[in-house]
């Protein structure tokens, strides 16, 4: 069934992430690309721990938005430069 606060927080979540990924990974491509390459990445990040059968409150849910984050935006700086 379709949440739509669920995909209000995992967008919200997601867009934090970008924006923690891109400090980490100290992108200079501009944070409402960091937001967008955070939002994808919370959703790779979340793929990939269902995956792995990781997952839990909040913090961590954070957790792994930033890495799938952080990864996304390490795929796409090698992609394009």
């Amino acid at each position: 069934m379709f949440d739509p606060i669920g995909l209000i927080i995992s967008l919200l979540l997601g867009a934090l992430a970008g924006w923690i990924a891109g400090k980490i990974m100290k992108s200079q491509g501009g944070w409402i690309r960091n937001i967008i390459l955070g939002i994808v990445g919370g959703f790779v990040g979340g793929f990939l721990a269902d995956l792995i059968g990781l997952g839990g409150g909040l913090i961590v849910q954070l957790a792994i938005a930033v890495a799938g984050a952080c990864l996304v935006i390490f795929v796409v700086n090698k992609l394009f430069k």
